[in-house]
């Protein structure tokens, strides 16, 4: 077998339909052992719980080939954990974390034909999930469920990849103060898509959004979390009850100790301190670390002193390091890589 034929370095973050994806089901109070399947699309009752009350949970790491040839995954082993934990939230049999690990390895190697090359900046993403297929139509947690992965190749999650993006600051809370923001499910992101599409149409590439409590203390996007840079270089990391754990925010505050040797503060933010701050950058799976340049709230604009030109030099710095440490150029911390052929 051979790669596909894809324009690597210009296919965007899109999906594309691959060869396998993984499959188990949960009955009986028990899951199956899972298989590879070819049929990409996934057919449920009109009634099943996923549907009528959104009792869903999902995942998002990759897959990249290294210069040697070989294909490994980034920490999915801490995906394995928050799925597990998303999925006990919202009142479903968590997937076991050691059949996790399998069946990212299964379905990595069944579509390794379309893990991107090394050096084309393309990645294979990897998109593990579960819902409600059991027949619920009362407000009551489904009694069946289903665990799938699929594969796609992708790009950038921002347009430019590393160049400063601008962001809006919503007029909408992303979750609600007790609710379910820290935890990686479906319903939270279908908040944020009236308020996605409202900025994208203004031309924003994001929002980012404030405690729903006091709306004054900064949260995170609609797809990633925020990281600063103060006046005395230090790395500011939000924190807040209702911010999703992030790997790559996790990650990245180890790099920027251990590696940069930064100082970090993780605390909650107030946006007004924005105002000082010389670097932002978003942080996620997908968009690894975008640059922020400048910040819009309402009539007030914020423009970083690093620009709108290139990444700052912190956040510049930490980008190059989490990709190196990931594309197999940095050496990772013990456990950080899965390798899995």
């Amino acid at each position: 077998m051979a790669k596909k034929d894809l324009d690597w370095a210009n296919i965007g973050f899109a999906y594309h339909v691959t060869d396998k994806r993984y499959v188990s089901n949960y009955k009986d109070g028990k899951w199956d052992a899972g298989t590879l399947i070819d049929d990409p699309n996934v057919t449920l009752n009109e009634s099943a719980c996923v549907l009528q009350y959104c009792q869903q949970v999902f995942e998002g790491l990759k897959a990249y080939t290294w210069e040697d040839g070989s294909v490994v995954c980034f920490r999915p082993d801490l995906n394995a954990d928050r799925i597990y934990e998303s999925a006990q939230r919202i009142e479903m049999p968590p997937f076991p974390k050691e059949q996790f690990i399998d069946a990212v390895d299964q379905v990595v190697k069944a579509n390794i034909d379309w893990v991107p090359p090394y050096g084309s900046g393309a990645s294979l993403y990897l998109r593990p999930y579960e819902f409600g297929t059991g027949v619920v139509i009362g407000v009551k947690p489904a009694t069946e469920y289903q665990f799938r992965i699929f594969t796609t190749p992708v790009g950038p999650y921002y347009k430019g990849g590393a160049t400063p993006i601008a962001i809006l600051v919503s007029d909408f809370d992303r979750a609600a103060p007790r609710g379910t923001g820290s935890v990686k499910a479906g319903l939270n992101y279908a908040m944020s898509l009236h308020s996605s599409v409202l900025a994208h149409q203004a031309g924003y590439a994001e929002n980012l959004y404030l405690d729903p409590a006091t709306r004054s203390y900064v949260e995170e996007t609609g797809g990633s979390n925020a990281i600063f840079v103060d006046a005395d270089g230090k790395l500011v990391v939000p924190k807040s009850p209702s911010i999703l754990p992030s790997i790559t925010r996790r990650s990245i505050v180890y790099i920027a100790e251990h590696y940069l040797h930064l100082t970090v503060d993780e605390r909650p933010v107030k946006f007004e301190e924005i105002k000082g701050f010389k670097e932002c950058g978003l942080c996620g799976t997908a968009a690894v670390i975008s640059p922020v340049g400048r910040i819009v709230n309402g009539e007030e604009e914020i423009l970083l002193p690093s620009g709108m030109e290139k990444a700052g030099e912190v956040i510049g710095e930490l980008y190059n390091t989490i990709t190196g440490i990931q594309s197999g150029k940095i050496e990772a911390p013990e456990g950080w890589i899965h390798h899995v052929c």
